[in-house]
């Protein structure tokens, strides 16, 4: 756990994670509250604030007397919102400084991609 952000936050950011990888494909339950806080040895307050986020953000739902579900669409739904947030948090900054650095687009293309084969030879 990151101490410097809450934990319910990061319970949430968890689950959206293992919604996009995968693991928790939409219309399967996710491990319960209880369960939550068992694991990480949290309150089950704690962990229900977590996947309440997921809910509120229709991401999650609810079947009554079951448990917590994945809802149709939540990977769509969540690619898209992600990619907004990283469109905004790194895009964005990157194109301002390139363009204080006369980097043009297609210098920068070129560079991410150079990049991108040396991280593969690592």
């Amino acid at each position: 756990m990151d101490e410097s952000r809450p934990i319910f936050q990061q319970i949430a950011e968890q689950i959206e994670n293992d919604i996009l990888a995968g693991a928790l494909p939409e219309e399967t339950q996710v491990p319960s509250t209880n369960e939550f806080a068992a694991f990480l040895r949290i309150n089950p307050a704690t962990a229900g604030k977590g996947v309440g986020l997921l809910v509120d953000a229709g991401i999650l739902y609810k079947k009554r007397g079951i448990g917590m579900f994945v809802a149709s669409g939540a990977r769509a739904r969540l690619v898209s919102e992600r990619r907004e947030r990283f469109r905004g948090q790194y895009i964005a900054p990157l194109l301002a400084e390139a363009q204080k650095l006369g980097i043009d687009p297609e210098q920068l293309v070129r560079l991410i991609h150079e990049t991108t084969q040396e991280s593969k030879k690592s």
